[in-house]
């Protein structure tokens, strides 16, 4: 028997693909995801079995490399935050009708109140629509299992199958017992023409998705994930019944209501039949799901439109952010009884860049800049740089999605702003920013780009990116000016020089591309600490010799 170990819900789901046969894991860093691949490229086992988990360019490269890998018989995980599922949406939504040969799993973690993201998107809707199968753990442990379970599931049914963490789940810890670990498997690749997706191959596809509906809901159905809890006896909630999605049953559990009945739910498509028979022992049904009202407006569906469904959309449960006990307890009429008093005196402590940050320096020599140009635009994107936003700066004018700035830009010098400044990373470029850049040579559009080089995908904790040393080839092959290329160090005493090359590219009539580079400071501090101990270690190693 193994020993219990303390895991984060993501180090649990990474645990759980190593110990089912994981062949490669893809993904590209994202809060709250990135641990589940850090995990994997620092497990000694994982090493040992050469099981491939590289940080990939963007979300739909890893998505493709994933397939990739399933097409030649191996299991795979791609792993991604919730708004990669945007990025990725064109082979994720096609993958469920190639199907796939080597069991894969689309791992997605959402982020309910937006501790780290733009929106709080609910991937439940992408699975619903792609018509696959999807787990939605409740726990450390059930993360685990279920990623063995998905597998085996994937396999089965010759189907990419979902798994949905959230935030809270993702970056906590619980104890885990492991299984043994399973040899890794290697099926036959695949001869199977449903991989071509021509449109008469593609429509064939189709049907055969349609035909695996029934049995993806029996499976469901019959499945320990989902459950039937009894309810308990008390007053104050008559005809009461409870549906509990994912972490959500953390909640309930912890509330303890009075009510005619629990459907735990952990396995989509919903379990129809215990919901029905919930429902004929109920007057009302309290939904409580960890993000937007998906099963809410599903058991609306299955229930009929006259049955009363409580839940975010009728403001029994707030409409945004994330579950705690404090508003489930309120919602089954059970309010905390803890007292938090107000925080007196305490001064604000927003996000900022840090000490010594390069990106600082970028941006004191934007500012001088701009001010001599009252219409001046400056178009962020996402990263730490982010926060140039921010007092006391407040450089930009727009953060939208991965890549935004550069075809903003374009757009609005399209539209005549002048200057219009784009602000991208190092890693975004090369995630989405590329594309936008060739738009802009091809339409020689007048803006100046900035790639804010810091040598390092810094918000999510340092990991590679992926076209380190490669930016001023990758520009000047986009077809811009290899004149207009231009590499500064982002220094307080470079400033002067910086804003003149600024000036100097504002007036260039087409695409400039300014690359500031300079180490992130906290990866200069952990590669120097590094070489300390390396350097430390041969020492030692000398004298013993």
């Amino acid at each position: 028997m193994k020993d219990k170990r303390l895991l984060l819900g993501d180090e649990a789901i990474a645990l759980g693909a190593r110990d089912s046969g994981l062949s490669g894991v893809y993904a590209y860093p994202g809060t709250p995801s990135t641990e589940i691949t850090e995990f994997i490229q620092n497990d000694p086992l994982c090493i040992q079995r050469g099981i491939h988990s590289r940080w990939c360019t963007n979300e739909k490269t890893a998505m493709e490399a994933a397939l990739g890998m399933s097409y030649a018989g191996k299991r795979a995980m791609v792993c991604m935050k919730h708004v990669g599922m945007n990025v990725c949406a064109d082979p994720f939504v096609n993958s469920a009708l190639t199907g796939v040969n080597g069991g894969l799993i689309v791992l997605v973690a959402d982020d309910p109140s937006m501790h780290s993201s733009q929106n709080e998107q609910d991937s439940r809707y992408y699975a619903s629509f792609a018509m696959i199968p999807l787990f939605e753990p409740s726990n450390q442990q059930e993360a685990y299992d279920m990623v063995g379970e998905a597998f085996a599931l994937s396999e089965k049914y010759s189907t990419p199958v979902m798994i949905r963490m959230v935030t809270r789940l993702a970056h906590s810890r619980a104890e885990v017992l492991p299984r043994e670990t399973a040899p890794q498997n290697a099926l036959s690749p695949s001869s199977d023409m449903g991989w071509v997706l021509l449109p008469a191959i593609a429509r064939r596809q189709y049907l055969k998705l349609i035909d695996k509906q029934p049995a993806f809901l029996s499976a469901s159905e019959s499945s320990p994930c989902n459950a039937i809890l009894p309810g308990r006896e008390g007053e104050g909630n008559e005809g009461l019944g409870i549906v509990a999605c994912g972490i959500g049953i953390n909640y309930v559990n912890e509330a303890s209501p009075a009510c005619t009945g629990i459907v735990k739910v952990s396995r989509y498509p919903l379990p129809v039949q215990m919901i029905r028979d919930l429902g004929s022992r109920s007057s009302r049904i309290l939904v409580v799901e960890d993000g937007q009202p998906f099963v809410e407006h599903e058991i609306k569906a299955i229930l009929g439109a006259d049955y009363p469904v409580l839940g975010r959309l009728t403001g029994d449960l707030p409409r945004t952010g994330e579950l705690n006990p404090d508003n489930v307890g309120a919602a089954v009429g059970r309010p905390s009884s803890r007292a938090f008093p107000d925080a007196l005196n305490m001064a604000p402590r927003p996000p900022q860049l840090c000490p010594g940050c390069g990106h600082r320096d970028v941006y004191a020599a934007l500012n001088e800049v701009a001010a001599s140009y009252p219409g001046a635009r400056i178009f962020g994107d996402i990263g730490c740089y982010t926060l140039g936003a921010l007092p006391p700066y407040r450089s930009l004018s727009s953060c939208v999605d991965m890549g935004a700035s550069i075809t903003m830009a374009k757009g609005a010098a399209d539209a005549g702003v002048f200057p219009a400044i784009a602000v991208i990373g190092d890693s975004t470029f090369t995630h989405s920013g590329m594309t936008g850049l060739l738009d802009a040579v091809n339409g020689n559009a007048n803006i100046t780009v900035i790639i804010s080089d810091n040598l390092t995908t810094a918000m999510t904790g340092g990991q590679d990116s992926a076209g380190t040393s490669k930016y001023e080839g990758i520009c000047i092959g986009l077809g811009v000016d290899p004149a207009h290329v231009r590499v500064v160090v982002p220094t307080p005493a470079k400033i002067p020089e910086i804003t003149g090359i600024i000036r100097e590219e504002i007036q260039y009539k087409g695409v400039s591309v300014i690359i500031p580079r300079r180490e992130c400071i906290q990866s200069a501090r952990r590669h120097a600490s590094a070489r300390a101990k390396a350097a430390a270690a041969a020492k030692t190693k000398d004298g013993e010799k």
